[in-house]
């Protein structure tokens, strides 16, 4: 837990927090509306004699009590997506609509990617796109069992991105995933300064790139799975200040205990529209680390 000893002036309950990094993930899923709904597919692991505890914030997310989720037969026939819990807050805060036009800029493996669809209910152009081929395969995989008829996949750098205009981007960036320490406590480990601040470069060059492809009036959310400042509030205000037009939405989801972003770090001056932004811990909801940023173009 060592790495995690440089965010104790900023997580509230800190020693909570480190005991909650410590403990296992428990096994969420989401319910995939595209091919079932909430009522039929509860009903059906009752009969399986599967348990589960719905979500209080969520009507279609919930975690259950099953050693391997991935071989139930409701995720084999796309009825469910296995999903950490607090990686279905980004799709949300998005908001998409049906017929709208949405670009999920990072979007492998596809949880994301199913829920922005399943949310736009297949109407409307969904355009997900993901550099890596090794990675593709398994974005196309979770969308045909998905059923996101919607989708299109592409392939691109999302830093040069071709010139389009959308209604809303999801840039889930890569990072150190410092969140995700629940499920692999290696990437504590992993982490450093060094590897954080070259993500950064990254980062900030795939969410500038979000705010000129998105339209006037757009929403461009922009989330991470690390704890890192360097990664987080330094990437959203950095764009924020080279693009005017940009603004800083507040975020906030009822049921779901947060903090707020952060305004400065290590003498760091992020502003105080950072506070708009939202940090969940471990310890808040039994999930694992996000960050979330929701900027809009005026």
């Amino acid at each position: 837990m060592e790495g995690l000893e440089r965010y104790r002036g900023i997580v509230q309950d800190f020693e909570r927090f480190v005991e909650a990094m410590a403990a296992p993930l428990p096994v969420t899923a989401r319910i995939n509306t595209l091919k079932t709904d909430r009522d039929g597919l509860f009903c059906r692991l009752k009969e399986a004699k599967v348990a589960f505890w719905p979500f209080s914030w969520y009507p279609f997310g919930f975690s259950l009590d099953v050693e391997k989720p991935g071989n139930l037969i409701e995720n084999l026939m796309g009825h469910i997506h296995v999903q950490e819990e607090i990686s279905m807050a980004s799709p949300i805060i998005l908001a998409p609509k049906p017929g709208e036009r949405v670009l999920d800029m990072c979007a492998a493996p596809g949880s994301k990617t199913t829920q922005i669809a399943s949310i736009m209910e297949n109407r409307g152009l969904l355009v997900a796109n993901d550099p890596a081929n090794n990675r593709v395969a398994s974005l196309r995989s979770n969308c045909e069992r998905a059923g996101a008829i919607n989708v299109v996949v592409t392939r691109y750098d999302g830093r040069r991105f071709p010139s389009s205009k959308f209604d809303r981007i999801l840039v889930d960036a890569p990072c150190t995933g410092q969140g995700m320490a629940r499920k692999d406590f290696s990437v504590l480990g992993r982490w450093s300064l060094k590897r954080s601040l070259g993500l950064q470069r990254l980062q900030r060059g795939l969410l500038e790139r979000a705010t000129d492809l998105v339209k006037p009036g757009g929403t461009v959310v922009y989330s991470t799975c690390t704890f890192a400042p360097e990664e987080n509030e330094a990437v959203v205000s950095w764009v924020a200040e080279r693009v005017p037009q940009i603004g800083i939405g507040k975020v906030s989801i009822p049921g779901l205990e947060s903090s707020p972003g952060l305004a400065e770090w290590n003498g760091h001056i992020f502003g105080d529209e950072m506070k708009e932004c939202v940090r969940y811990y471990p310890h808040q909801n039994d999930t694992g680390g996000f960050f979330v940023a929701k900027l809009i173009k005026e």
